[in-house]
């Protein structure tokens, strides 16, 4: 399935009547220029997850940081990365329910 589909779906999941009046998805482009993605993990299965900020970059221009505090995904990267910062969202999804693989 491709991410933006499993985005699709996380979401619906998370509508509940309720929920999706008060939190949501934020997709946007910065003028770095970045794509910046904002996901609301309150009343979710990952509003107690904490990830400490981390920083990749490769080179320059090839770059992304990411961190969930404050019950939010806040992610960054360069233009060629907001298929990587949504898979990697799905990636913490999934290990939170199921454990990391090994």
């Amino acid at each position: 399935m491709n991410v933006l589909k499993w985005l699709e779906d996380w979401y619906a999941n998370e509508c509940n009547g309720d929920w999706e009046h008060g939190f949501g998805i934020k997709i946007e482009t910065l003028d770095n220029p970045v794509w910046n993605v904002t996901i609301d993990l309150e009343e979710t299965a990952l509003e107690d997850v904490v990830i400490p900020y981390q920083y990749f970059e490769k080179q320059e221009g090839d770059f992304y940081g990411f961190k969930i505090e404050n019950k939010q995904y806040n992610a960054f990267g360069d233009p060629s990365k907001l298929e990587f910062l949504l898979l990697n969202f799905q990636k913490i999804v999934e290990d939170t329910i199921r454990g990391p693989e090994m």
